[in-house]
């Protein structure tokens, strides 16, 4: 018998020590903790950094807090030996601005609303065309060069200014000199919402470019639906009944343009903010670099009616933040012990991502390490909560875009997840058409729309969205460290794998 448990024991130990073997990805996946994640989230999510708003004094010190931790990591700092890369914004508030019709003057943030950043010049004219819904059958048999346009829209709510990218820019496309909006929302609801907007543009609304004037046209008007109806001297239900006919009644072309007079002006100032950048040199693949970035800005103080005036942004995005600042841990480890990276790895927190991501758009027009040498971003944004559509269900994770530009970094990206993680990707939100566009809303877009391939890791639009209530309390940190760690294994095959991915959709 003691011959056999002993034979027994020769067998059983190899195994057990064959079992508990981690594989490099495994081991270095491990240093991304709960713990962790939890004291910098609790830091950067802090009262003191008062909601982090791009150019404020909370901001500036999230940005200290993520460079110290890039030093003490000892990574490169990139930017002629420093961790900022300088970002010059200009905050702009409305000044005196309104329209005119047949001697009537409608002011800003009472009948009209005005959304841009840069002032006409002076006082201008122009005739005014309706376009139904913005559509290219719309325009036919309309002529708009150099003339103000006026689109049918739904509902105004924040979520419209997504939808209307699409005709906004076709009717640019046409020529026009301006374009105005016109929705289905009732005065009080236009009312509603210029209160709204009036409190959010008085705060600032950032530009990466100093406003020049005669740049108007780059702006929006909305209409309330009197005004358009005095422009075009008829009734909204006129005007509806025209936007939803069939264009081969060609009931657009019958209404009679209009005229107006309208006047934008606007005050500027010099806000000062940075990227916050961390580099680690590969191997034998130094050149080609994978970018890994979240947005460490969030919304700042506003007054919210509960007593509690300071938006976190715990979620929003100390979370991917976090995951940031943990995966850049896991990889200088590895290369400590000799594992790589072959390719270099660029860790960035961006600036600016809340007003309109000026942060990465600064970086892919002033790159420090050339796009072209650029294999994949993947973009953080939002993965510390869990959404209504997945309460009570298995921990997943959005994945939007990964098989946009290039089918290998899809299928890596399913296959470490299966191989590992396994999360559920919900892709939803990738679709293109999807009414939030989430494809074109967060950093990742500015790398997409230069042909680099992207992946963006999101947990959806819970309750506390864009509120003070998105605290560190409602984080799921042990769902945060899953999210973390799934894309540790994507980047992990990206930076380690012989060929670089390529670019095989467009």
């Amino acid at each position: 018998m003691k011959q056999l448990i002993l034979l027994i024991s020769f067998f059983v130990v190899p195994i057990t020590g064959f079992c508990q073997y981690k594989s490099p990805a495994q081991k270095y996946a491990e240093t991304i903790t709960v713990d962790d994640l939890k004291d910098g989230l609790t830091i950067l999510a802090s009262d003191a950094l008062e909601g982090r708003e791009t150019g404020s004094r909370g901001q500036k010190m999230a940005a200290a807090f993520i460079a110290n931790h890039f030093e003490q990591l000892g990574l490169q700092a990139p930017v002629n030996g420093s961790y900022y890369q300088p970002v010059d914004l200009y905050s702009v508030t409305p000044g005196e601005i309104f329209i005119r019709s047949s001697g009537i003057q409608y002011n800003n943030f009472k009948d009209v609303v005005y959304y841009g950043s840069a002032p006409s010049n002076g006082i201008v004219s122009g005739e005014v065309v309706f376009v139904g819904k913005g559509t290219e059958a719309d325009y036919a048999g309309l002529t708009v060069k150099d003339k103000v346009v006026v689109l049918l829209s739904d509902a105004l709510s924040f979520n419209l200014f997504s939808a209307l990218r699409t005709p906004v820019t076709l009717a640019r496309e046409k020529g026009a000199s301006l374009v105005m909006v016109l929705s289905t929302s009732n005065s009080n609801e236009f009312g509603q919402f210029a209160t709204q907007l009036q409190g959010f543009l008085s705060e600032g609304n950032l530009t990466l470019d100093k406003p020049n004037s005669g740049n108007a046209n780059k702006g929006v008007f909305f209409l309330n639906q009197p005004v358009a109806e005095k422009i075009f001297n008829t009734t909204f239900s006129k005007l509806t009944k025209a936007a939803t006919e069939s264009p081969k009644s060609k009931s657009l072309t019958k209404l009679k343009p209009g005229k107006i007079e309208y006047q934008v002006s606007m005050d500027s100032r010099s806000v000062k903010s940075e990227n916050v950048l961390g580099f680690l040199e590969g191997t034998d693949k130094k050149e080609e670099v994978i970018v890994i970035t979240a947005h460490y800005d969030h919304i700042g103080i506003r007054d919210s009616g509960s007593g509690d005036r300071i938006n976190n942004g715990a979620d929003d995005d100390a979370s991917g933040t976090m995951a940031v600042l943990e995966m850049a841990e896991a990889f200088v480890q590895a290369k400590k012990e000799g594992n790589g990276p072959r390719r270099s790895l660029l860790f960035m927190t961006v600036t600016g991502e809340e007003q309109g991501l000026f942060g990465s758009q600064y970086y892919v027009e002033n790159p420090v390490y050339p796009l072209a040498q650029t294999v994949a971003n993947l973009n953080i944004d939002m993965i510390g909560r869990r959404d209504g559509e997945h309460a009570g269900k298995p921990d997943y994770v959005y994945v939007i875009g990964s098989d946009k530009l290039s089918s290998e970094l899809h299928e890596i990206n399913e296959r470490s997840n299966s191989s590992y993680t396994k999360l559920v990707f919900d892709y939803t939100y990738n679709d293109e058409n999807h009414p939030t566009n989430l494809y074109k809303r967060s950093d990742h877009w500015n790398f997409a729309k230069n042909g680099i391939p992207i992946i963006f890791y999101f947990d959806g639009i819970h309750e506390d969205y864009h509120q003070v209530t998105d605290e560190v309390s409602k984080i799921e940190f042990d769902l945060l460290a899953a999210r973390a760690k799934s894309l540790f294994y994507t980047a992990w095959e990206l930076v380690n794998r012989e060929d670089r991915i390529k670019v095989d959709r467009k």
